[in-house]
């Protein structure tokens, strides 16, 4: 199970994550592209700890939405929303290339994720986008119950999917993630560790309601927000490994 993590979030002098410390432990990053958060500063930046931690690079668009933090519905029309993303996924690649990286997925942020699972139309948009884009390039999605489907879908757009699962989330029995709103909808840590163990042994979480889901994930996403998340992440690799 391979480890994902949001990084390059931080802006100017406003500073966002561990980025320094959680590289070393994860396997794929997902770089903001300055609609949410990043700069241009920060973008370089987190592609060198990539580069020097042999970590896979992917590209963290978002809704035009930096006040937000890219955490607010869009009305784009399907023009706009392609333009957005293929505009970020360009200046992320663009800035990978100079440190001789290759990008090799796109992983939506905030809203534009959680529309993208919500809303076929959307997720329809994001993979034609991504799809038309010059290089080939895989879509990160929420693994659910309608994986399959998903999966089928983004084979008409020639594009692959990778499948995620989240270690410190609750899920619903459809395999969507239960809203932060919610009390324990965030797993505190021998809760995230059961959860991690139980997808590593079974493929499986075990929902809000005491289903089993079956989720046939490719990656699991981690945060690295503060020192206690660093150590967690340490010891989730350590069962990934």
């Amino acid at each position: 199970m391979k480890l994902n993590c949001d990084l390059g979030e931080s802006f100017g002098s406003w500073k966002m994550g561990l980025d320094d410390q959680v590289m070393p432990h994860i396997n794929m990053a997902n770089i903001a592209c300055g609609f949410h958060g990043g700069d241009p500063d920060v973008i370089a930046t987190t592609l060198t700890l990539a580069k020097k931690n042999n970590v896979t690079v992917g590209a963290h668009p978002s809704y035009p939405d930096l006040q937000g933090f890219g955490r607010r519905s869009m009305a784009l029309t399907t023009s706009e929303l392609t333009n957005c993303i293929q505009y970020q996924i360009a200046a992320l690649e663009g800035m990978a290339k100079i440190q001789g990286l290759t990008l090799s997925y796109v992983k939506p942020h905030g809203a534009l994720y959680n529309d993208m699972m919500a809303n076929n139309d959307v997720l329809a948009t994001i993979l034609s986008a991504v799809a038309s884009y010059p290089s080939k390039l895989k879509l990160m999605i929420l693994a659910t119950n309608q994986a399959d489907k998903h999966i089928q879908l983004a084979k008409q757009f020639n594009v692959e999917l990778v499948l995620e699962a989240f270690a410190d989330r609750q899920y619903t029995d459809e395999g969507h993630l239960v809203s932060r709103k919610l009390d324990g909808s965030v797993h505190d840590k021998p809760a995230i560790l059961a959860q991690v163990k139980q997808l590593l042994q079974t493929g499986s979480v075990t929902t809000r309601s005491g289903k089993q889901l079956m989720l046939n994930a490719h990656s699991l996403c981690v945060h690295g927000d503060n020192n206690d998340a660093i150590e967690l992440i340490k010891e989730i690799k350590a069962l990934c490994d």
